[in-house]
């Protein structure tokens, strides 16, 4: 439905005025058929119901590649405006992006529904090094397990078995 509407809408060529649509459609557009610059089309894609796109979506890997161009980042270190701004797309990150960026993106993860195994794997990598502002998992408490309740089923007897109790 939303890709037929998308034709329909540029049937007379790119409209100016895309925030009067649902952001699901900007799923389906190029960030170039955006009438404002690249990082408005990235904040407004983030807050789309990414649900749209199967987890296996060609479009999704592709939206990840255009962000990562529009803001610049070139190499796997992403910071924590730039998370903000892809906002679920770092659910999308390969486990080398999760490493480049150290703690930095395990808050925007902890909100990701499911990981890949080299997600998950990197996931653990970072925050068994202990060089977040968590911490290492035998500093941690009630409250950073609160915070990092999204990671947890990702965490592994290792890292669990140096948590106090």
């Amino acid at each position: 439905q939303l890709s037929c509407l998308l034709r329909m809408v540029t049937l007379h060529g790119i409209p100016q005025d895309w925030d009067t649509y649902p952001q699901e459609l900007l799923l389906f557009l190029s960030p170039s058929d955006y009438a404002g610059n690249c990082k408005q089309f990235f904040i407004n894609v983030g807050k789309a119901n990414e649900d749209v796109l199967p987890r296996e979506a060609p479009q999704r890997q592709q939206l990840l590649l255009e962000a990562l161009e529009c803001l610049g980042i070139p190499g796997t270190q992403i910071n924590r405006t730039n998370a903000e701004i892809l906002g679920w797309l770092v659910c999308e990150l390969d486990g080398d992006y999760i490493r480049g960026s150290g703690g930095t993106l395990l808050k925007a993860l902890s909100q990701c529904g499911s990981f890949l195994p080299e997600q998950e794997e990197a996931i653990r990598d970072v925050l068994s090094s202990g060089n977040t502002t968590f911490g290492p998992p035998s500093a941690w408490s009630a409250f950073t397990l609160s915070d990092l309740s999204g990671l947890i089923p990702v965490l592994g007897p290792s890292i669990l078995q140096q948590i106090p109790k």
